[in-house]
């Protein structure tokens, strides 16, 4: 890849964005008995994935001075000068514009709406105004990064069915208790940075201690929410054991990291959060589309042929 194409992916965030394009292709599954339609999907993640690459260019935009004086940022393309800000200006504006045509024009004007609140939402209320406002900022912003499963669910559906709005705001619910505690690791391990740019992260303002126990707190939280999809039967038994065991590692984590063994553990605990959400939403995935082709057929019996 040429390098000014590398610099112009690298303010997409391509691994964030593939992370927030697979819960939207959940949340898609999720909301139809089979498979959804092919348009919606197809077109459904594209505008979703163009919307999230240009939320992640403006973040660039907006935060080059913290990045700057950051050492997990400071090779951005911004900071070392390999694009110019009005390029990525430009950039983010055209993948913005081009993401509202695709979902406007080939999915349905719902999930364009919803999804331009998600990037206003991410872009600027988050990055622009809360992060360097209050140390609960990435709780309160945190809702717009959750949103992917609900955009996935409005892109095949429309929102019209009864069950549409509480199954889908279930998986944002989710997303939403589970980003605090996947951050917080990593401002933990990260706080000298982020009080070196005067970011108001909770380890700075509230210190280490006080940020593990509410990581800890976060994750008890996040383990009940997880629950919640198979008591309204949104899934079945596969996915809630799947879920346990997954909550079970996190707490476990979470509990070590009141007294880690070392300063890197934290990065431990971020890192897993990472496979967590990524295994979850499997698992919802599984047990909702492809345990039902895997059961027998109703009445047709299999027995060892003599």
């Amino acid at each position: 890849m040429p390098s000014k194409a590398r610099e112009y992916w690298a303010l997409t965030k391509p691994r964030v964005v593939a992370l927030i394009v697979f819960t939207a292709l959940v949340g898609m599954f999720l909301a139809v008995p089979g498979l959804p339609p092919w348009r919606q999907t197809v077109f459904g993640l594209l505008g979703i994935w163009l919307a999230a690459a240009s939320a992640a260019a403006i973040n660039h935009v907006l935060d080059q001075r913290i990045d700057a004086v950051m050492a997990r940022t400071y090779d951005r393309p911004l900071p070392t000068g390999g694009l110019r800000t009005r390029q990525a200006v430009a950039f983010a504006a055209a993948l913005g514009i081009a993401s509202m045509a695709v979902l406007v024009f080939l999915v349905n004007p719902i999930t364009a709406a919803l999804t331009f609140v998600s990037l206003i939402g991410y872009a600027f209320v988050y990055t622009g105004f809360l992060k360097r406002a209050t140390p609960q900022n990435i709780v309160i912003g945190g809702i717009a990064g959750a949103a992917p499963p609900l955009l996935g669910w409005a892109a095949v559906t429309g929102m019209g069915a009864p069950t549409d709005w509480p199954y889908a705001l279930l998986l944002v619910l989710i997303i939403f208790v589970w980003t605090p505690p996947h951050f917080w690791a990593l401002a933990i391990f990260r706080r000298e940075d982020y009080a070196r740019a005067m970011v108001p992260m909770l380890p700075v303002t509230h210190g280490v201690v006080y940020t593990r126990w509410q990581i800890l707190l976060y994750t008890v939280l996040l383990v009940i929410a997880t629950v919640l999809p198979r008591l309204v039967e949104m899934s079945g038994n596969f996915y809630l054991g799947g879920a346990l065991v997954l909550g079970a590692v996190f707490l476990w984590y979470a509990w070590k990291l009141l007294d880690p063994p070392d300063e890197l553990y934290a990065m431990k605990v971020f890192n897993y959060s990472i496979v967590y959400l990524m295994a979850l939403f499997a698992f919802l995935l599984v047990d909702h589309w492809l345990l039902p082709y895997l059961q027998p057929a109703p009445g047709i019996e299999f027995a060892p042929q003599a």
